[in-house]
């Protein structure tokens, strides 16, 4: 009789993970592999209408990719160049600022005080009533005016005009320091989702690690660093990757590649911008990935 081949407890859990991405794959070869692909090849054509209908196509190589960034302008007339570079600088810039604010909200409302139902319900209002909601609530309360073009709720509200008038500061620190400011609203509205995945888990560390802390006659601080981060590190990787595309997908990129392809029905010039957004969050992820999993292997050591 032939003995039963058992698997190894690592190879039972590789096998239960591929079962779980398994659906997301099904879905991706059927639904975004053959747009993606397709993305790539227009992005190396001229794209034209066929006079007996349909789509025409006629090679010009990297042709699109040099117009890109030598001809084209986005809609508001600024250089692809410099779109790039200011998404790519204000994307590295705010998501460390996201990614540990989030988990200062996070400790915040995982502690027992009273009222902490009350400061959760304030802290999750993004998710709950949505980024636009209570962004127009913050405008309200500030005496600002959020628009599009990207002016800050701190920096058009009263409270910025008495900072202004009766603050004896050079001009240079005054306009740091509100846009400082500014940008708290934006970390604060885009922190929900990133808070509720650190606050599950906060919630999923043992308690007896922090006795064996206090046992052992570890601080506060102490035990933050050596028991709640390394318990955590995995998470804020993850959440750093979120963070990332989160920021890339409200891009104005997307709605320029959008603009492009049918709006003025340059399909081409629109597939080469989707590659080069794809290309550039990749490496951006890939930084990221890079800086934080190195981070993660000191901690797992």
């Amino acid at each position: 009789m032939k003995k039963k081949t058992r698997l190894k407890y690592s190879t039972k859990r590789k096998i239960n993970g591929f079962i779980f991405v398994l659906p997301f794959l099904i879905g991706f070869l059927l639904c975004f592999a053959i747009p993606i692909f397709n993305t790539f090849y227009y992005s190396f054509q001229e794209v034209s209408v066929n006079k007996t209908g349909g789509m025409k196509f006629d090679f010009n190589g990297i042709k699109n990719y040099v117009s890109l960034f030598k001809d084209e302008v986005t809609t508001d007339s600024q250089p692809m160049a410099r779109l790039f570079a200011d998404q790519n600088v204000s994307i590295l810039t705010n998501t460390p600022l996201i990614v540990v604010f989030s988990l200062f909200l996070a400790l915040l409302a995982n502690m027992k005080f009273k009222g902490r139902g009350l400061v959760r319900g304030i802290l999750f209002l993004p998710i709950v009533l949505g980024l636009d909601v209570v962004v127009d609530m913050l405008a309200i309360t500030t005496g600002g005016e959020w628009t599009q073009t990207g002016s800050g709720l701190f920096s058009q509200s009263y409270i910025a005009v008495m900072l202004s008038r009766y603050l004896n500061l050079p001009l240079s620190i005054r306009t740091s320091l509100i846009s400082y400011v500014d940008n708290i609203f934006t970390v604060l509205s885009q922190a929900g989702v990133q808070t509720l995945i650190y606050l599950a888990a906060l919630q999923s560390i043992s308690p007896s690690l922090y006795e064996v802390a206090q046992i052992e006659g570890a601080k506060k601080y102490e035990t933050f660093w050596k028991v709640t981060i390394p318990s955590i590190i995995n998470i804020i990787l993850f959440v750093s990757v979120y963070t990332v595309v989160d920021l890339f997908l409200a891009s104005p990129i997307a709605q320029e590649a959008y603009s492009f392809a049918f709006e003025q029905s340059k399909i081409g010039t629109g597939s080469t911008l989707s590659v080069v957004y794809i290309g550039n969050v990749l490496l951006a992820l890939g930084l990221v990935l890079l800086i934080m999993g190195k981070a993660v292997k000191k901690y797992e050591r």
